[in-house]
């Protein structure tokens, strides 16, 4: 797979990068790949707004961008998965 080098990024820019790789438990070059990947999706879609790249106020994201984040991460469904119900049932009698 090829490389990417960005050279004489600004100090605050990588800070901020930083910041934001770990708010979303990701190393820099993680989230890095992560913002070219979305930016690349969202120009192939031509129409689609990227509305729904920006963070919600307060820094938290939106739904959209959680949606995003786990279709990249996981994009055919899991078979057999056993129900969030049941899991959580599972953790509550174990106590």
């Amino acid at each position: 797979m090829p490389n990417l080098s960005i050279k004489n990024v600004p100090d605050d820019v990588v800070s901020r990068l930083r910041a934001r790789a770990r708010a979303n438990h990701r190393s820099l070059q993680g989230e890095l790949l992560e913002l070219a990947c979305r930016a690349v999706a969202t120009s192939d879609a031509g129409a689609t707004s990227d509305r729904h790249l920006r963070s919600e106020p307060g820094g938290g994201k939106s739904i959209e961008q959680i949606a995003a984040e786990h279709e990249t991460r996981q994009p055919q469904p899991v078979v057999d998965a056993p129900r969030a119900a049941d899991l959580i049932r599972r953790e509550r009698d174990a106590r």
